[in-house]
């Protein structure tokens, strides 16, 4: 389809075909965390350093995207769900793809928790949203994590190559995961999926060089990019951060 073709561009550097993410659509989660308060200004700062995209919901589009002036791919979060609810894990749709549209975005993304209790409806939103991006021609990033009462590490291997794999299988053009802690496992979950996997950030990492490392070792495996936020806009210089992401992302250094 033309339309996702030329959509992707703007969210993946033509050049080395990766892609650089700063996930900032946290506010719904857990509210408005160190980084995020004036998120104008943390999207000029990780535009000025070569990202390639945000990501936010809806309702922040009309706040925060392009606030400055500084070119940035946006893709919206289709999903929700706060920390203060029963059950974090569930994720319901709180938007569609018609109003992303609208909203004049270059993509969407949902989120999926591959062994939670409500994984069906949420395997069952996965389809519609896949079914309405095809017929917009809108690219659908899908985070598949491995969550639930029954998943013993969020970082097995084998648990995360089988939710990676479950995206690929649906639908999705690009796969968000977790990264496994090592080369030679996470070569597995590459090798697993068909669709191009970026990898999360996680919870803030101590150590700048640690979350490079990390970085450089998933680009090594076949990585298509990354999808990193709080490690990013809660750095000292985020900015500058983003530029030595984009060096290894992009340039392989």
């Amino acid at each position: 389809m033309i339309g996702k073709r030329v959509r992707l561009e703007r969210i993946i550097d033509r050049k080395s075909e990766h892609t650089v993410i700063v996930p900032m659509d946290h506010g719904v989660t857990v509210g408005p965390i160190l980084g995020l308060e004036d998120l104008p200004k943390a999207v000029d700062d990780v535009a000025k350093g070569g990202a390639d995209a945000v990501l936010m919901h809806k309702g922040m589009v009309q706040y925060g995207h392009r606030g400055y002036g500084s070119d940035i791919g946006l893709i919206i979060h289709l999903s929700g769900g706060t920390s203060l609810g029963p059950d974090p894990n569930n994720k319901v749709l709180v938007c569609t793809v018609k109003e992303v549209v609208r909203l004049g975005a270059d993509a969407v993304s949902i989120h999926i928790n591959v062994g939670a209790e409500n994984e069906s409806q949420m395997l069952r939103d996965l389809g519609l949203v896949v079914k309405e991006c095809n017929e917009y021609g809108m690219p659908l990033l899908a985070m598949m994590y491995p969550r639930g009462k029954d998943i013993k590490s969020e970082h097995d291997a084998k648990y995360v190559k089988h939710a990676a794999r479950v995206g690929a299988e649906l639908g999705a053009d690009i796969i968000k995961t977790v990264y496994t802690g090592d080369k030679k496992s996470f070569r597995e979950v590459v090798e697993g999926c068909p669709a191009p996997i970026v990898i999360a950030g996680g919870p803030k990492i101590d150590s700048e060089a640690s979350l490079l490392k990390m970085i450089e070792d998933a680009m090594e495996c076949g990585a298509g990019g990354v999808s990193i936020g709080r490690n990013v806009f809660q750095s000292d210089d985020r900015t500058e951060l983003t530029r030595k992401i984009c060096d290894i992302v992009h340039r392989k250094y």
